[in-house]
């Protein structure tokens, strides 16, 4: 088995569905009912180069969930390659330190040299415009357990993805992750220039999917199963791009006129977050907050049980999990946040 979870390129569909089974079976931990110490004794290193709150804070929080203990260093600046270290020598001695390793880079393919120098689990936490793994196994699952409380299933399902499709890397990996199931039927909108890379629209289309491109959110979307919208990210844009980028129309906002026009009661709405909710940045839209079709905050909640079987299955703990529960002690609320359902 591969040691490390760099690309979704990696998983076939048995090891995907086998991840979101255990997946399943880490909600007790997850949601705080049962805890565990299965990973007692192992240390997380959690390097991230490059900004993060809910990945770098996530994989904390699952491994500690296990049982397990974290060392975190985040930025250049506070590390040995504002030094000029390299990534062999970073990755081999963080290896001498730690049990698995959580890496984000700036770099597309930055994560997958660092694991080259180290038989220690790396997980690839985002590397530049490239692949988001985690990520999109946690969308996946988030997308079977609404389907599952909806009555649905994935085959034949009508999924859109809108948004900066060049450089957001949670697309890429998502939509590899969903070609390994049925035909499925695959829209994508985006803003001129910000395509999805044709070789994957090519790669999906050779798997039997149907993938329609379209230039606007004006169109009938209203057999939607699932609108899944990303934010448009300045910070990856060439100079070039920079200034010739004219901003995003409202042709493609999500908002709960477009929800309540183009979609239906049963629509999913997902976002990788974060969102920008500065004036302007037409983002999703925060008049959605409390709208039951919103899922993001159902999505940032399923990262930890999804991170926890990431972390259990490679480091093969996974058939202790249930051997190891026990009841929590300590106070949890009903429901995490005030307009949760």
């Amino acid at each position: 088995m591969n040691p490390h979870l760099l690309s979704v390129d990696s998983l076939d569909r048995g090891r995907v569905d086998h991840l979101l089974r255990v997946a399943a079976r880490m909600e007790p931990i997850a949601s705080r009912r049962q805890t565990t110490r299965v990973l007692e004794g192992a240390v997380l290193g959690n390097l991230f180069f490059e900004a993060s709150t809910r990945t770098r804070v996530s994989f904390h929080a699952a491994f500690c969930r296990l049982g397990g203990s974290v060392c975190d260093t985040t930025g250049f600046t506070f590390s040995s390659m504002a030094k000029g270290e390299s990534l062999y020598d970073t990755s081999r001695v963080m290896s001498g330190y730690c049990d698995a390793i959580v890496m984000r880079h700036p770099e597309q393919g930055s994560v997958a040299e660092f694991a080259n120098a180290t038989n220690v689990p790396v997980i690839n936490g985002g590397d530049g415009a490239g692949e988001h793994p985690s990520q999109a196994l946690l969308d996946l699952y988030t997308i079977h357990k609404e389907f599952t409380r909806l009555g649905k299933t994935l085959a034949g399902a009508h999924i859109l993805l809108t948004g900066d499709l060049l450089h957001g890397r949670t697309v890429h990996s998502l939509i590899k992750l969903l070609s390994l199931y049925e035909p499925m039927r695959i829209t994508l909108v985006a803003p001129p220039g910000l395509e999805m890379p044709a070789a994957l629209v090519e790669l999906v289309a050779s798997r039997g999917h149907r993938i329609e491109l379209r230039d606007s959110l004006a169109s009938d979307f209203s057999d939607l199963d699932v609108v899944y919208t990303t934010r448009i990210q300045k910070e990856r844009f060439t100079s070039e791009m920079s200034e010739t980028f004219a901003g995003v129309s409202d042709d493609f906002i999500v908002n709960k006129r477009f929800m309540d026009q183009r979609c239906t009661p049963e629509t999913i709405v997902m976002h990788p977050l974060p969102r920008d909710s500065r004036p302007g940045a037409n983002d999703l839209d925060v008049g959605l907050n409390g709208d039951p079709r919103l899922a993001i905050f159902r999505q940032t909640d399923n990262g930890i049980p999804v991170r926890m079987a990431i972390f259990a299955t490679l480091l093969q703990v996974d058939e202790l999990i249930e051997k190891e529960m026990r009841p929590v002690r300590w106070f949890v609320p009903g429901r995490f946040g005030t307009l949760d359902a």
